[in-house]
């Protein structure tokens, strides 16, 4: 008897397509009923899609971008902010910045600010963080005094110190005789004249090599020496803070090192 195994190997190879459902006769219930649905099904399962595909049912949903707002100035109708790490910005009421951040009212103490159409209320020192982890962060925490002032133990140029956290310095100031204490060399400074109560007096800009106020070290930090004893303390200016986060909740200030 001759057996014709081709036409049996034809055979199992279409059982097998049967199986697996790649094939089913034209006749069968099933398949009329899947020839009919399978573009309803097709629709379903795309639908959900297409508003992320870009040029099909418009632009992609663009998240708010994250902003970090820190109050470091307050006066009236106006209050100056740093934005996102960048330099200070005095801005008035109604005024709003590239970053999508508007002043809406301010005062001696406090700041009403619009941010992604959020209002948020902020006091000196306080910020609206961009929701980053601070693990692994340097950070400094600082108790008020009795008067509202913010007080540090910090080490300068490897010197102890303490110094007094003031936003409307532009740089951290200290008078002639501290830094001969610390063993600054200011005379090899760059020279200059600034304005205080007691009148015009010399100041000497300097790099310091190394400020450190707990867990946060800085290197390469712009102070100024003033000549007289006008300055009795050391003033923590912006030339450290812009550096830093500044978290404010009543008492407490946490300092989080940004770079």
């Amino acid at each position: 008897m001759v057996v014709d195994r081709s036409r049996g190997i034809a055979r199992l190879h279409a059982d097998r397509q049967d199986l697996c459902g790649a094939r089913m006769p034209a006749t069968s219930p099933v398949s009329r009923r899947l020839r009919h649905a399978w573009p309803a099904i097709l629709l379903s399962l795309l639908l959900p899609l297409l508003p992320l595909l870009p040029g099909v049912c418009g632009p992609a949903l663009a998240q708010p971008a994250r902003v970090d707002v820190n109050v470091i100035g307050l006066f009236s109708d106006s209050a100056v902010l740093v934005i996102n790490g960048g330099n200070p910005r005095t801005l008035k009421a109604g005024q709003a910045t590239p970053e999508g951040v508007r002043l809406v009212s301010a005062n001696s103490q406090q700041a009403v600010v619009e941010v992604n159409g959020r209002l948020e209320t902020l006091s000196i020192g306080q910020s609206i963080a961009a929701q980053r982890s601070t693990a692994g962060r340097q950070q400094a925490v600082l108790t008020s005094d009795g008067r509202g002032h913010f007080w540090a133990n910090a080490e300068i140029n490897g010197s102890a110190a303490k110094v007094l956290v003031d936003t409307g310095a532009t740089f951290i100031s200290m008078s002639n005789a501290t830094a001969r204490r610390l063993g600054i060399n200011f005379a090899q400074g760059q020279r200059g004249l600034t304005s205080t109560a007691n009148g015009t007096v010399p100041v000497y800009r300097v790099t310091l090599a190394s400020v450190r106020i707990g867990e946060i070290t800085l290197s390469n930090v712009d102070a100024s020496v003033h000549e007289g004893d006008n300055l009795p303390v050391i003033l923590l200016g912006m030339s450290f803070l812009n550096r830093v986060e500044m978290q404010r909740d009543g008492e407490r200030m946490t300092l989080i090192r940004r770079f």
